[in-house]
């Protein structure tokens, strides 16, 4: 059995305006009053406009979807105590410029650091903590995870909109992530001492804060013994990060039983994923995508329903199908109309049960 976790990152919006502010630490301390899942916690982000909850070690995916709903609903509440709003969405549709860093020596340092690039950084992801056995399990089944990164993520787009302009992807996020270094898709290495040697050199080479820290997309976590991917959008609603969940979970399974059976997983060729990971932030599910594993066109939706039937696994199939029948993050955001409209749209997400 398979302990796992998600880590949400949420928005706080004002309620007239719908744009960010920076109020993250007021609605953090009005939450922290509330009663959390054990093992749960709240934590302030990079900008302070940002918030995010972190589920308890889970066991099924019913009590991780009553972690994930508590979290949410404490949120609101507290956001809704200071006439605000918390939305999840991976970019902020609307925004002032200019927003400060939450408190925080690390914060500074990061931001002086990155200089623009994180300059009104304000994405937000789903990051799910899949527990393993050890951290060289952990990069052998990162390696067989990447061919799938790219379909997680045109699953999960959630951020058409950026600072009320509509930017033509489905996931403005993953663009804006790419600027920075070390980002993409895990490289492949054949041991946990490898990855750390890599990341440690990006250290000394001055373009990463320090070791804890990563922009690869898939990483043994440095504070638990998890697999950690950070490859989707921020969940309009808890359905939806329990279907990252679900899936993620069912990849790692599927690469333990082809390690268990002799089976490495052969390197992805760099251009292919950077390529593939392109197509699934502009497009989403609703155009072409790549199969990294043939390096062919295909269909987006086409590549889900692959991944379903690999996993083979009929509760995750009926998820898909309740999640996908609603349509995706990134469709409703642009169904809604317009970047005000959206955010009404996942102010209303907020608030499912």
């Amino acid at each position: 059995m398979h302990t796992f976790g998600v880590e949400e990152e949420f928005l706080v919006v004002d309620r007239a305006s719908r744009h960010t502010v920076a109020r993250a630490g007021a609605v953090l301390k009005r939450a922290a009053a509330g009663v959390l899942p054990r093992g749960a916690a709240l934590h302030p982000e990079l900008l302070s406009s940002q918030v995010e909850f972190a589920s308890g070690v889970c066991t099924s995916m019913t009590e991780l979807h009553e972690h994930l709903l508590t979290g949410r609903r404490l949120l609101a509440e507290a956001a809704r105590g200071e006439g605000l709003a918390v939305v999840s969405s991976g970019t902020a549709a609307l925004s002032p410029t200019d927003l400060p860093v939450s408190d925080g020596t690390r914060f500074e340092r990061i931001t002086t650091m990155y200089a623009k690039v994180l300059q009104d950084y304000q994405v937000s992801g789903c990051h799910v903590h899949i527990g393993v056995p050890d951290r060289d399990t952990a990069v052998a089944v990162i390696n067989h995870l990447s061919p799938w990164m790219p379909v997680l993520l045109a699953l999960s787009a959630n951020s058409p909109y950026d600072s009320g302009k509509d930017t033509g992807y489905a996931s403005w996020r993953m663009i804006q992530q790419s600027r920075l270094p070390g980002g993409g898709l895990t490289p492949w290495f054949g041991s946990a001492a490898a990855f750390d040697e890599a990341t440690e050199s990006l250290v000394d080479w001055g373009v990463l804060a320090d070791d804890t820290m990563s922009f690869w997309l898939a990483r043994p976590s440095p504070r638990y013994p998890t697999v950690e991917v950070r490859v989707a959008d921020a969940a309009a609603t808890a359905d939806e990060a329990v279907l990252q969940c679900a899936l993620t979970r069912g990849l790692v399974r599927y690469a333990l039983a082809e390690l268990a059976a002799g089976r490495e997983a052969r390197p992805v060729d760099g251009q292919r994923g950077a390529a593939a990971l392109w197509s699934a932030a502009r497009h989403g599910l609703d155009g072409p995508g790549i199969d990294v594993r043939t390096g062919q066109r295909a269909d987006g939706w086409g590549l889900v329903k692959e991944l379903v039937d690999m996993l083979d696994d009929s509760a995750v199939r009926d998820l898909v199908d309740k999640v996908t029948g609603r349509g995706t993050g990134v469709r409703r955001q642009r169904q809604a109309g317009n970047p005000v409209a959206a955010v009404d749209e996942l102010m209303t997400a907020m608030e499912e049960r």
